[in-house]
C-alpha cells in the first residue's frame, strides 16, 4: 500500500471539522460549562478553547456568548411551544389530560436542560434580545391559553368568572416563576416530582371552579 493510498483509506486523519461540527462543539462546550458555573463566569476564550477553535473562529459562528446561549434556548422554547398546536381542538376530549400534558411538555423541555434553563432566567435581566424573544412567546402562550379558556366556557364546561385573559396571564406567570424556582433549586420551591401535578391542580381548579370533576367530562358527540 502506498502512502497516498494509506492517507485516503484513513481520510479521517486529514479531514477538518465542518462548520456544523464547530458550531455543535461550541454549543456542547457551553452547556457543559453552564453546568459548572454561570454564564457571567464563562468567557469567549473558554468556549473557543473547549470547542478546539481559535477566538477569531468563534466569532465566525456567534457574535457573542449571549448568542450561544440563545441558540441553546431556542429549540427548548420551540419544543414547549409545539404543545399548543391544535390544543383548542383537542381540549374537549380530555380537558384534565390536555392541561396536564401541556404543563408536562413545558417543564420537560426546560427540565431536560436545567443548566441552560437557569442561564436563561439570568439572561432575562441581561440580554435584551432574549428578553424580547421570551416576552413574545409568553404573550403568545397567554393569548392561546385565554382562547382555550374561552372555548371551554363557550361549551359550558367552565364557569364564566374573571376575564379569560386575566386568568391566563396569572396562570402562565405562575408557571414561569414556579418552574424557575424548581429548576434553580431555590428554597422554598415545589419538589421536582410534584411540580406538574401541583400546577395542573391549580390550573384545573382555577379554570373549572369548585366542582371540576363534572366539568372535566369529555364533550358529548355531536
Amino acid at each position: 500500500m502506498t502512502t497516498a493510498n494509506h492517507v485516503r483509506t484513513h481520510g479521517r486523519r486529514t479531514s477538518r471539522p465542518s462548520g456544523d461540527d464547530r458550531e455543535a462543539a461550541i454549543l456542547t462546550t457551553a452547556e457543559r460549562l453552564l453546568s459548572e458555573r454561570p454564564l457571567s463566569e464563562i468567557s469567549v476564550d473558554d468556549l473557543a478553547r473547549g470547542a478546539g477553535i481559535s477566538r477569531p473562529t468563534f466569532y465566525f459562528y456567534f457574535k457573542s456568548k449571549d448568542a450561544v446561549l440563545l441558540s441553546l434556548l431556542e429549540p427548548m422554547i420551540a419544543r414547549a411551544d409545539s404543545e399548543f398546536d391544535g390544543a383548542v381542538q383537542r381540549l374537549p376530549s380530555n380537558p384534565r389530560g390536555m392541561w396536564r400534558s401541556g404543563l408536562k411538555a413545558f417543564f420537560t423541555a426546560f427540565g431536560s436542560h436545567r443548566a441552560v434553563a437557569r442561564a436563561g432566567t439570568e439572561a432575562l435581566a441581561t440580554s435584551p434580545e432574549f428578553r424580547a424573544m421570551w416576552q413574545d412567546y409568553m404573550g403568545k402562550w397567554i393569548d392561546q391559553t385565554a382562547a382555550m379558556i374561552t372555548a371551554e366556557r363557550a361549551r359550558g364546561a367552565a364557569p364564566d368568572t374573571i376575564p379569560a385573559l386575566s386568568l391566563s396571564t396569572a396562570l402562565n406567570q405562575m408557571n414561569e416563576r414556579t418552574m424557575i424556582a424548581t429548576l434553580a433549586d431555590e428554597k422554598p420551591a415545589v419538589d421536582h416530582d410534584h411540580l406538574v401535578d401541583t400546577l395542573a391542580h391549580i390550573w384545573v381548579t382555577s379554570i373549572y371552579g369548585e366542582t371540576p370533576a363534572a366539568a372535566l367530562k369529555p364533550a358529548a358527540p355531536q
